[in-house]
C-alpha cells in the first residue's frame, strides 16, 4: 500500500465523519417557557424567581404576582 492509498482512506474517513449544526439557538427559544404578562418579555424555564423579581420591580414597578403566574 503506498501513501496514495493511505492518504485517500484518511479523506474517505473525513468524509464520512461530518457533524450535524452545532447551534443552541433553536433549543434555547423552545426553552423559554415565562412570559412577562406587562412586557411580553421571554425568560427561560430555569430563570430563578430572584432574577423574576428585579424584572418586575426594575422595570415596571410591579410586584412578581403581577407580572408572572404563580
Amino acid at each position: 500500500m503506498g501513501n496514495g492509498a493511505k492518504a485517500q482512506q484518511k479523506r474517505d474517513r473525513k468524509k464520512d465523519d461530518k457533524k450535524g449544526p452545532t447551534s443552541q439557538l433553536k433549543t434555547n427559544a423552545a426553552a423559554k417557557s415565562i412570559k412577562c404578562k406587562t412586557c411580553f418579555q421571554d425568560f427561560q424555564s430555569t430563570t430563578n424567581r430572584q432574577a423574576l423579581e428585579t424584572h418586575a420591580d426594575s422595570k415596571h414597578s410591579k410586584k412578581y404576582e403581577d407580572c408572572f403566574d404563580a
